[in-house]
């Protein structure tokens, strides 16, 4: 599996170095003190360690055998056996103990690993050592009783084992060995036999120093798999959000629907493609039910059914309205690889708008015919200079109004074709120089002000261009000049469709957020045919007879230069303006200078 997995290739590197050493307790779990991360230290929701958690189930545990050795020594005195008055008060005093700990957080404060590795420690005191006095008690004062306390002992062992180093563990098995021993010495004292007594506390002891050595063991090894999971879910957290980064940057849309037609997952741009304009609601959301993703949700259904799809996708129509429509390159992947009897639950959905593919396509074609007209175009500049100079001496000789006014035709069209050369040559592949950032806010007032008075529209109330700009200035990365040609184009094509009323044209700019901007103009002309719409860009295409159909071409090829995107959308048809023609440009901050010379004018 993976190959299938979406983190196979990002899978952590094994630390030998870290596993060198798998007997130190303290190399796991010490090292989750006071500086650790908090990430680290986060588990299901909570901030404490599992030391600390272990911790508190030791607490517990005592605090159910305290109240179990009450509850012994009450049954058997129902029953006729009297324990003896010091066997009662040191199983109160125990019980006491332990129950106020597990009841009262203040008596379990300040348990950590560096706090139970002293024996002077409270908390080493108010556990294991207490255990070990009480228990050890318990078995002095019970030599000739039925009951055997021996077996308790083994609580402060494995505490010890589990939660303090190694030294200090083995040093807790050999004072419960010891105190075994000391028993079993006073008991020969007393007469018993000394080989069955030192060698039941013999073999006792043994079972301790085992069962210290077995826990700290597998102590250690589950406290360094924990944190090596952690490290684990770290990375795959970090994953995760490095995945969703790029799944939220794509300029694909991302589609992860399941078999009853539900997106469970949808990034920026798939909402974009499913509105006509704006973007839908966010995921979770139901694809059926919606007329216009009618044509989407039997290519699911199909998909599903077949499981199969064709690698370079089928292209599936949305019909929002009458008027408006896309259609999107739909390529559809499941989450597994195929195999007999294995149903697929969800499927990922790549779309992308048939326009972009096509002009993608057409980019890819007319990179290398842009390389050879500006070639051409470099070659054509000779010959119109000598095709001018010989039509400039033509004219001082002429005398015939006829032969005048060919030459003049002759001038027109040198002047004509100079111009294209001249358009060719400016998006000619070459090395951009750097820029800095300029004001939009008074560039753009700046450019409509000379092209209003070059093209004879008077600026006020009724004039056919209204300008919508913010008071504050905008900083975006552009050359001034080549920022003057673009906007200079755009209105003169909206100039060229719209109507005369007040208001025909628009051009407005805003910020989109810190880094982005965006500066529109609109016109109330006709509508572009759809089957004009996709050409728009491309060069030496017009609908006017004598126009070059290059001034869009150079404006995106401009803006492009500059990390901007021109683009051309329909807006509905209440719209009072439905044509509009869109620049995203890149904000930066201005300099002070710039902002001081901005305020000033």
């Amino acid at each position: 599996m993976g190959d299938e997995s979406w983190f196979g290739a990002f899978g952590p590197t094994t630390d030998n170095s870290a596993m060198a050493d798998e007997s130190q307790l303290s190399s796991a779990w010490h090292s989750e003190g006071p500086d650790t991360p908090r990430a680290v230290r986060r588990q299901r929701g909570g901030n404490s360690t599992t030391f600390e958690r272990i911790y508190r189930a030791f607490i517990a545990a005592r605090a159910a055998l305290g109240v179990a050795l009450v509850v012994t020594l009450a049954v058997a005195s129902f029953f006729g056996l009297r324990p003896t008055p010091v066997i009662v008060a040191l199983s109160v005093a125990f019980a006491t103990l332990a129950i106020s700990m597990w009841l009262l957080p203040r008596f379990r404060r300040g348990a950590a690993p560096h706090t139970m590795a002293r024996l002077r420690s409270p908390q080493w005191i108010a556990t294991i050592g207490a255990d070990l006095i009480f228990f050890t008690g318990l078995h002095l004062a019970s030599p000739g009783s039925s009951f055997n306390y021996v077996a308790l002992l083994v609580l402060p062992v494995l505490m010890a084992g589990v939660l303090t180093p190694r030294v200090l563990a083995l040093a807790t098995a050999a004072l419960a060995t010891l105190a075994l021993l000391a028993t079993a010495w006073l008991g020969v004292v007393s007469g018993g036999d000394a080989t069955l007594l030192m060698t039941q506390a013999g073999l006792a002891g043994s079972g301790f120093f085992v069962i210290t050595v077995l826990a700290g063991e597998l102590a250690g090894r589950l406290a360094r798999e924990e944190l090596s999971a952690r490290g684990s879910l770290e990375m795959a957290r970090q994953q995760a959000a490095l995945n969703r980064l790029v799944i939220e940057e794509m300029e694909d849309g991302v589609l992860v629907v399941d078999r009853g037609g539900k997106v469970r997952a949808a990034n920026p741009s798939a909402r974009r493609l499913l509105a006509p304009e704006g973007t839908s609601r966010a995921a979770p959301f139901q694809l059926r039910g919606v007329p216009a993703w009618g044509a989407l949700v039997d290519s699911v259904e199909r998909a599903f059914a077949e499981a199969s799809w064709p690698e370079a996708g089928r292209d599936v129509p949305l019909q929002f309205a009458p008027d408006s429509h896309r259609t999107l390159r739909v390529r559809v992947r499941f989450t597994r690889k195929r195999e007999p009897r294995v149903s697929e639950e969800v499927c990922v959905l790549f779309l992308e708008d048939v326009r972009s593919v096509q002009a993608r396509s057409r980019q890819e074609k007319l990179a290398a015919m842009g390389r050879v007209s500006a070639g051409i175009a470099h070659e054509i500049r000779n010959p119109l200079a000598a095709i001018a100079q010989a039509n400039a001496l033509l004219a001082e000789d002429a005398t015939d109004p006829a032969q005048r006014q060919l030459m003049k035709m002759v001038t027109e069209n040198v002047e004509r074709l100079k111009r294209i050369v001249d358009d060719v040559m400016e998006v000619a592949p070459g090395r951009v120089q750097d820029v800095g950032a300029i004001d939009a806010t008074a560039q753009l007032a700046e450019v409509c002000g000379e092209w209003a008075q070059a093209a004879g529209v008077q600026l006020g109330e009724q004039s056919i261009l209204r300008v919508e700009l913010p008071s504050e200035p905008i900083g975006v990365l552009f050359d001034a000049e080549h920022l003057r040609r673009v906007l200079v184009n755009l209105l003169d094509n909206a100039r060229r469709h719209a109507s005369h009323r007040p208001g025909a044209i628009l051009l407005t700019l805003r910020a989109n957020g810190e880094s982005a901007a965006e500066f529109s103009v609109l016109s109330d002309g006709a509508p572009i045919p759809p089957d004009v719409e996709p050409y728009l860009f491309e060069p030496f295409f017009s609908t006017r007879s004598r126009g070059a159909g290059l001034g869009l071409y150079i404006c995106r090829e401009l803006c492009e230069r500059y990390g901007a995107r021109i683009d051309y959308r329909l807006l509905p048809p209440d719209a009072p303006r439905r044509n509009e023609f869109f620049v995203d440009v890149r904000r930066v901050a201005l300099q002070p200078s710039e902002a001081r010379l901005r305020l000033t004018s």
